[in-house]
């Protein structure tokens, strides 16, 4: 549990936290960390964002889900797959989410790791022996149209006032086809009849 790369990564979305505190009593703004258009601007916020967030609900929120999913994902992969998975999932979610946003009205700016822990939440419903057998059963059109409810539904019990729908969407389904796949599954865990159960 000491190298657990899910406390890492509540260690990191805490220190990011803390430097966004330090940096408020600087009067740098919210621009530093939230990814917004267009990308060429400031480039480090398609990492920083992943991380960062807009209060401290908004942060104990997502690590309570982090915690929750990141614990029971991790001990299929490797710390680097891991970390790998959750910021390039949490930063396709959020380019997903003001690229999508900005073609349909004012440019928007998205902050938080919910999109990266939708990811570890898709893969772990998808990634485990029990619905690796059931979705086998089915044609890649119906999983993918499986795929698209679940996501759907999931993302509209999340709906609220500036959450961010289309991260959540992207996560999700990034997660779901992930763990079809069994993408962080180690080499020794690709059997799903043999591999460690999520």
């Amino acid at each position: 549990m000491t190298h657990s790369p899910t406390l890492k990564t509540l260690q990191i979305l805490t220190g990011v936290f803390l430097v966004q505190i330090l940096a408020g009593f600087f009067h740098v703004g919210y621009g530093l960390f939230a990814l917004s258009l267009p990308l060429s601007v400031a480039p480090w916020t398609i990492v920083v964002s992943v991380y960062a967030h807009a209060g401290i609900v908004h942060l104990v929120g997502n690590a309570l889900a982090l915690a929750l999913f990141g614990l029971a994902v991790e001990r299929i992969t490797t710390p680097v797959r891991f970390h790998l998975y959750f910021l390039v999932s949490g930063a396709l979610a959020g380019i997903t989410q003001v690229t999508v946003s900005g073609l349909f009205g004012p440019s928007v700016s998205v902050i938080g790791a919910s999109g990266a822990v939708f990811a570890l939440l898709g893969y772990a419903l998808t990634g485990n022996a029990l619905a690796i057998g059931v979705l086998s059963r089915l044609s890649q059109r119906v999983q993918a149209g499986v795929f698209v409810l679940i996501a759907v539904v999931v993302t509209f019990l999340t709906a609220g006032p500036g959450v961010a729908l289309l991260a959540h969407f992207t996560g999700l389904v990034i997660g779901l086809l992930a763990g079809r796949v069994r993408l962080l599954h180690t080499d020794e865990n690709t059997d799903p009849t043999t591999a460690t159960k999520l």
